[in-house]
């Protein structure tokens, strides 16, 4: 295995892990160390690459929440886990139908340096408006745990997720703040993305992966592990800070280092100082 091309994987890898949960877009992220690392003429098999380490961060949700997960598999006959996980699938749907629909004239659009960091901007602009109308409407939070989430609350969020289908968005972004926006705390919100991870990923995994099947190579599998096994522990570790961080702060944080980062794109791009090809 070239070196080289392990060390670009294990980075690539790290990225996917550190930024797949936090609202700052691990697509968008993706998308620009891609660019950085000079991928020229493996377009193709990067994006097949994408696909297979998304999946490490995806196992490393559940693994987190194996406990809930199993009361879900096997508890299915009560009614508490019932409404959990149809809530989970209803919540789920809009992105999966809109993403089958509208996904090939997505990537051909704005899977771009510049459309990301706009979408940045746009997205931690966002993340300060809820935050501020939050603090100042605390009596807007009355969802305290995710089983108290009704339907018609999941269809709102998968609503929200959907617009994560925007390159540089954040699926976890726009689920949280969606979530934050109709009710949910901020912690609830949290919980209930990384659930609701777990079909959309996997469901965008498998239908990418059948999609991509020609270009899969068994040659690629030692590459492809390095990126997977460093997504899978860089995600664990993240989702455990993540819950933590929010115990005790808001993601202001979050948003700024998106408007900073989607400026320095832009404003490196425009200056020459970073080629970022199209």
């Amino acid at each position: 295995m070239d070196i080289v091309l392990a060390l670009k994987a294990l980075i690539m890898g790290l990225v996917e892990g550190f930024t797949e949960f936090l609202p700052i877009s691990s697509t968008g992220h993706l998308i620009l160390t891609e660019h950085l690392l000079g991928f020229q003429g493996m377009e193709e098999k990067m994006k097949v690459f994408e696909i297979v380490i998304q999946a490490g961060a995806i196992f490393a949700v559940c693994w987190e929440y194996r406990a809930r997960i199993a009361a879900v598999l096997t508890g299915l006959g009560d009614r508490k886990q019932q409404r959990f996980a149809i809530n989970v699938l209803i919540a789920f749907l809009p992105a999966a139908v809109l993403g089958v629909l509208f996904s090939k004239a997505i990537k051909a659009s704005l899977f771009a340096p510049v459309p990301v960091a706009l979408a940045f901007i746009i997205g931690g602009l966002v993340i300060l408006w809820v935050e501020k109308r939050e603090r100042d409407n605390p009596s807007m939070v009355r969802i305290h745990s995710v089983d108290d989430m009704t339907p018609v609350d999941a269809i709102k969020i998968g609503i929200a997720q959907a617009f994560a289908l925007i390159p540089g968005t954040s699926r976890s972004g726009a689920t949280i703040m969606g979530s934050m926006l109709f009710g949910l705390s901020r912690k609830v919100a949290t919980e209930f993305s990384f659930f609701l991870a777990i079909p959309t990923l996997l469901g965008a995994t498998v239908y990418s992966l059948y999609k991509e099947r020609a270009l899969l190579s068994a040659a690629d599998l030692p590459l492809f592990s390095v990126g997977t096994v460093a997504a899978f522990i860089s995600a664990f570790l993240c989702v455990r800070w993540l819950l933590r961080y929010i115990s005790t702060h808001t993601f202001t944080a979050f948003a700024w280092y998106r408007i900073a980062f989607g400026l320095l794109v832009l404003v490196t791009g425009y200056t020459g100082m970073v080629v970022w090809a199209d």
